[in-house]
């Protein structure tokens, strides 16, 4: 079976949205973009650390103040 890398699953998504778009220009793409990758990220990393959030913070390479605002904006703790 073949494995795609993350960049070549990104590229593939970007190409369907453009395609998607029907030649209506995009807006806020960057951000967008930011906010659907960070999410899942932060998700699978805080699952793999169980919930540690200094141990998750090390591996993403953050601060844990920088992780807590990030989990705090994905609603992902209280």
């Amino acid at each position: 079976m073949s494995q795609k890398s993350i960049d070549e699953c990104v590229r593939l998504s970007l190409a369907s949205y453009f395609k998607d778009l029907d030649g209506i220009e995009p807006a806020g793409m960057y951000e967008m973009m930011v906010r659907v990758v960070e999410k899942p990220l932060l998700e699978v990393v805080m699952a793999q650390a169980d919930q540690n959030q200094s141990r998750a913070a090390a591996w993403l390479g953050l601060n844990r103040n920088t992780l807590r605002k990030k989990l705090l904006d994905h609603r992902l703790m209280e």
